[in-house]
């Protein structure tokens, strides 16, 4: 059984540090997936902002250890602005407001993690995706398809974001494949790691 882990480096850093408060440490998380789950490949897809030497030089390293690194450049878009249209509390006018809501950064690495994820799937194989997106359910159905077995690294914690509202980094569409009965496909929890491939402070 040869196995392959595919990190969705974006949608990862997001899930520990936002979701989890810690920090990923890169070259950590290689040596264990590596040594510990015996991966003969490790693939990393960053997203870096042009003239980010040091986050360049982090993913050098990781290639001289022998990852294999899919770079892209962030590239930027305008957020829409919004309209807030309120009343003069003396005059009873009505004012409208033109809100500015800034740009925001993008990088999507999805193809070529697909492509390669396709390039490697066949019956011995066990693919690691780190990554909650569901947009990746088509391309996991396909693999299983193939006999492959497939673990979901993300998180499933529920994370508030209102009064009667919470979510997670693991998506609907993947949580079901992974709860379905007798499904190939494995969840696992990324937070349960936190202490092997955390950054120290």
């Amino acid at each position: 059984m040869k196995r392959y882990a595919f990190i969705d480096v974006q949608n990862t850093e997001t899930t520990t540090l936002k979701v989890l408060k810690f920090a990923l440490d890169h070259e950590k998380l290689f040596s264990y997936l590596k040594d510990k789950w015996e991966c003969e490949k490790i693939f990393f897809y960053p997203g870096i902002q042009h003239g980010d030497d040091i986050r360049g030089e982090l993913f050098t390293k990781l290639t001289e250890l022998g990852a294999i690194v899919r770079p892209k450049y962030f590239f930027t878009y305008k957020n829409e602005d919004k309209i807030a249209i309120t009343n003069c509390p003396k005059c009873n006018t009505e004012i409208t407001q033109r809100i500015e809501m800034g740009y925001s950064w993008k990088c999507n690495c999805d193809v070529e993690l697909t492509a390669d994820v396709l390039d490697h799937a066949d019956k011995n194989t066990e693919i690691f995706l780190f990554s909650g997106d569901g947009d990746f359910e088509f391309l996991i159905q396909k693999v299983i398809a193939k006999g492959c077995k497939v673990s979901i690294v993300s998180s499933a914690k529920r994370v508030p974001k209102g009064p009667r509202y919470s979510t997670s980094r693991l998506s609907t569409k993947l949580r079901k494949l992974t709860q379905a009965s007798g499904s190939p496909v494995k969840f696992i929890e990324i937070d349960n790691l936190k202490f092997k491939i955390k950054k120290e402070a």
